[in-house]
């Protein structure tokens, strides 16, 4: 039995009649290349911080006695802010103090009047030894006693100055020891007073006080902090860009900054700082920007995000991004299109550097 093949003809040919009709009816949003400046720029998020904005920490473990200070609080530099107690130290300060006093040199002046006393006897003593012996000269010369007895005098005489000299020295030397304990013991006050005195954690710089983040009666260590401080009314971005882009970046480039706490309004800053040792964790750079207008009121720890501007083209042949086809390609017209080169770009455009003039119709299917 024979088959008729005309049926499946018919149907082969009624699709690709649809399939022409589909593609005859296709539509295409249209649009023109216009001229406009074109800005390149990188993206960076990042936070709000005042200038001079630090940590603060303890310089010794202890329990916080006293705050002196609350947040929102202004401050001068070297004013207190709290006061940490630690008894060990308070005990070691008061122990010093008691040596200093024991061994200050003008408590001891006894021991010295002392071997004072004693150097005065041996003088008199070396005197009186002195004339005993050249009366025992004056005597053999005339030959009258013994050798012995002469001996015996120059003996004495010779004892009783090298007991001198010997006093004298002791006298000395004890002067000296008693001189240095002295010192060592009010060095070493000084020193155990600084430590307790560092209990009292003040203010490096002239500033406010944006958080206190320890209460009276809590433990501190010196490597916990227990406050921030910063700058009254100066304030710096403190941005974070990628790796890859920090080669375009460079001081005094025009950046457009956008924060939450004001609905996305755009301000504008300009770099001042790059800092370029790279986060190996983030594989980022960390860099400054100050605002040319600032905000009446900013807050540190505020998110941003920003743009920075690298380069900019007055004038440009653009077109809208999404007229773009396969990176290099633009319609222009519903069936024809063509290769183009192409430059600069943001988020909504790109320039066409060859290929396209300005005012030429470009096309895209609707999807």
């Amino acid at each position: 039995m024979e088959i008729s093949t005309a049926p499946i003809k018919r149907v082969i040919l009624f699709s690709i009649v649809i399939a022409v009709i589909i593609s005859c009816n296709k539509k295409f949003e249209q649009s023109k290349a216009i001229k406009q400046d074109i800005t390149e720029s990188v993206f960076a998020t990042g936070v709000i911080k005042s200038v001079n904005q630090y940590q603060v920490f303890s310089n010794s473990n202890g329990i916080i006695e006293k705050i002196y200070v609350k947040e929102g609080d202004l401050l001068n530099e070297n004013q207190p802010i709290l006061k940490v107690t630690n008894e060990t130290v308070l005990l070691n300060s008061e122990n010093a103090k008691l040596a200093a006093e024991y061994n200050d040199i003008s408590r001891n002046t006894e021991k010295l009047e002392e071997l004072k006393s004693n150097i005065e006897f041996l003088k008199s003593k070396l005197k009186t030894d002195s004339l005993m012996y050249i009366r025992q000269q004056n005597l053999w010369e005339n030959n009258i006693g013994s050798k012995i007895e002469l001996e015996k005098m120059e003996l004495n005489f010779k004892n009783s100055k090298t007991a001198l000299e010997s006093a004298y020295l002791r006298y000395k030397d004890l002067k000296k020891q008693l001189s240095l304990i002295s010192n060592q013991s009010k060095n070493n006050y000084k020193i155990n007073n600084e430590i307790f005195n560092d209990f009292t954690v003040k203010s490096r710089i002239k500033g406010k006080i944006y958080s206190l983040l320890k209460k009276e009666g809590e433990m501190v260590n010196v490597q916990t902090p227990v406050a921030v401080i910063g700058s009254a009314d100066s304030f710096i971005i403190e941005l974070q860009i990628d790796e890859y882009d920090i080669a375009k970046v460079k001081i005094g480039q025009e950046v457009f900054v956008i924060m939450d706490s004001y609905n996305s309004k755009v301000f504008q800053a300009v770099v001042s700082r790059i800092y370029p040792a790279m986060n190996e964790r983030t594989r980022s750079f960390t860099l400054e920007a100050v605002f040319i207008n600032p905000p009446n009121v900013l807050y540190p720890n505020i998110t941003a995000e920003a743009n920075i501007v690298i380069n900019t083209i007055k004038n440009a042949v653009t077109i809208d991004r999404k007229y773009l086809v396969n990176d290099s390609f633009v319609y222009i017209s519903k069936k024809e299109k063509i290769k183009v080169k192409t430059g600069l770009q943001d988020l909504q455009k790109i320039q066409i550097i060859s290929g396209l003039k300005e005012n030429e119709e470009i096309y895209i299917p609707l999807k």
